[in-house]
């Protein structure tokens, strides 16, 4: 091809309809100066020490609650543990009531274990029992609704991730309320459990007792594994 037919083609490139015509120059130039395209939504625009802009994406925030530890056990689990208790405390003593004579006794292992049938009109193993205390059934009921407070209060301090703690207070809560019900009802609680050694005989009693019992040995033990933790309420 000829020159001049060369600048005819680029003359016709240049002046197409709808566009000014611009020098090929003056085209490099302008598209020089043209500003980056915007980044798409949820980009951040980034520039590299000599390098292009480029984008990111922002940070993703946690989302809500992610970074709380989850309680361990769990609620419902303590409250189950609680439940089963107070159910298992409410049928022995009611087996026992049924099935063993007052004062009466079951040898099960020879000189170590017996059943018994006693009533205990004062606190856990007998304590206060044989004390003559006015309105006592009304005294130690008004005692173990403020232990029991007491207990609630305390477990609303205990960490999310202190599971020792945790479950000794779903157990100390269980055995509250199962002696609970029988100061508050009978005026006495049924202890039956009679473990002794020789002529030697430790305090009766019952399956409330026992979880307390228990309950208060797995707080020691958490206080002793963690004696520097600082307890957050959940």
């Amino acid at each position: 091809a000829s020159p001049t037919d060369s600048q005819a083609v680029q003359n016709a490139v240049t002046t197409a309809p709808g566009l000014d015509p611009v020098m090929p120059e003056r085209a490099d130039l302008e598209l020089a100066d043209t500003p980056p395209p915007l980044p798409a939504a949820g980009l951040v625009p980034r520039r590299d020490r000599g390098g292009p802009m480029t984008t990111d994406k922002p940070p993703t925030a946690p989302a809500a609650g992610n970074g709380a530890a989850a309680p361990f056990p769990s609620r419902n689990v303590l409250a189950a543990v609680s439940a089963v208790i107070v159910v298992l405390d409410q049928v022995t003593k009611q087996l026992v009531r049924t099935g063993i004579a007052l004062y009466d006794s079951v040898e099960v292992i020879p000189g170590l274990l017996n059943l018994v049938h006693v009533r205990n009109t004062g606190a856990a193993f007998g304590f206060l029992n044989l004390a003559d205390i006015p309105y006592k059934q009304a005294l130690m009921t008004g005692m173990a609704l403020l232990a029991l407070a007491a207990v609630g209060w305390f477990a609303s301090q205990v960490g999310p991730r202190a599971a020792l703690a945790r479950a000794g207070l779903a157990l100390i809560l269980g055995g509250a309320v199962g002696n609970l019900i029988d100061r508050a009802l009978v005026g006495h609680v049924v202890d039956f459990v009679d473990v002794y050694w020789g002529s030697v005989h430790f305090w009766a009693f019952n399956v409330a007792d026992s979880a307390i019992t228990v309950g208060a040995g797995l707080l020691i033990l958490d206080l002793i594994r963690s004696p520097d933790d600082v307890s957050t309420a959940v």
